[in-house]
């Protein structure tokens, strides 16, 4: 009875895993400057729900992580959240600290592959960077998101801030994080790749 009672147990788990998302990105994702239930991880939690959606949504972005930062974290949250979809989102702070896009670019194909290693989906989320930091760099960073769709074969969210970045009534002062406003729309740009993922259980 012991032995069926753990297997029931394990069961339970896989299926709490298949229904969980990780969001793992900065502070794009981290609700920088807002109230945490106004950031847009917090609104698809709310949207999953309203639609029939049974997942969990766990949260482990850190505002101001790179790559580096987020390869050396990535197993651990793997292991304590073993979700059913890795929302990736990083790359950001790589590039405007100006550090070596090759780097970048071979991290995050480290964590994609220690996400499906682990039986997780992956949704890359792409970003752009302001043109200042020169033509070459700033295609380079835009090419990185759909070059590592193409290689591991991922879903890919063309551009996170699409129809928000340039407007300055949906960003914050600070030119690089949305306002309130701005975040269901952002919300808006990761939904249509991330809902044919999804599985409903009713």
């Amino acid at each position: 009875m012991l032995c069926i009672g753990l297997m029931f147990i394990a069961l339970q788990n896989a299926v709490a895993s298949e229904h969980t998302i990780l969001v793992f990105g900065d502070s794009l994702s981290a609700a920088l400057g807002l109230r945490p239930e106004q950031g847009w991880v917090a609104l698809l939690n709310a949207r999953l729900k309203a639609q029939g959606y049974e997942y969990q949504v766990v949260n482990a972005s850190v505002s101001g992580e790179t790559t580096t930062g987020g390869l050396a974290r990535l197993p651990r949250e793997l292991r304590l959240t073993r979700p059913g979809i890795l929302i990736l989102e990083l790359g950001a702070n790589d590039a405007l600290q100006g550090l070596p896009l090759q780097l970048a670019r071979q991290r995050l194909g480290e964590m994609i592959r220690a996400a499906e290693t682990a039986g997780a989906r992956v949704l890359l989320v792409g970003l752009l960077i302001p043109p200042n930091y020169g033509p070459r760099y700033t295609r380079q960073f835009a090419d990185m998101y759909p070059d590592l769709a193409r290689q591991f074969h991922t879903a890919l969210v063309p551009f996170l801030m699409k129809g928000v970045a340039l407007d300055p009534h949906l960003m914050q002062r600070d030119g690089l994080h949305p306002n309130a406003g701005g975040e269901p729309l952002v919300l808006d740009n990761v939904w249509p790749y991330l809902e044919p993922m999804l599985k409903k259980t009713r």
